[in-house]
């Protein structure tokens, strides 16, 4: 049996400038998904850096409000919400609150460096 508390995941700053704690991967754990799961965090007035994902990705906000930019498109976001990210988009979210923004993001399939591109 595998389970993961995000509390003791190893916290990194991913590329694009996310506070993030990977959960479950399959390229570095025992388990049979094809995707990844990770939580992450973008502090009051933060902005990640524009980036695309050659995987889908879905972001799924726990806590928080903020407003999501995938090509050409913006809405604001609030917990509760799940955000669909296809393939090669152009990705930021901002956050417009007080209080951190927190998501889950689950990329289909698995996340891998060498599939992000940062363009900031």
């Amino acid at each position: 049996m595998l389970i993961k508390d995000f509390r003791k995941c190893e916290e990194i700053i991913a590329g694009d400038n996310t506070i993030l704690r990977e959960l479950l991967n399959p390229s570095r754990e025992d388990v049979t998904i094809g995707y990844s799961l990770a939580y992450a965090i973008v502090k009051p007035g933060e902005i990640t850096y524009a980036h695309r994902l050659k995987s889908a990705e879905v972001y799924y906000i726990l806590e928080g409000e903020g407003e999501m930019y995938i090509d050409n498109e913006k809405e604001k976001v609030f917990a509760g919400q799940a955000i669909y990210i296809p393939p090669d988009s152009i990705q930021q979210i901002k956050n417009t609150g007080t209080d951190d923004l927190i998501f889950l993001c689950i990329v289909d399939p698995a996340w891998k460096v060498e599939n992000e591109e940062i363009l900031e």
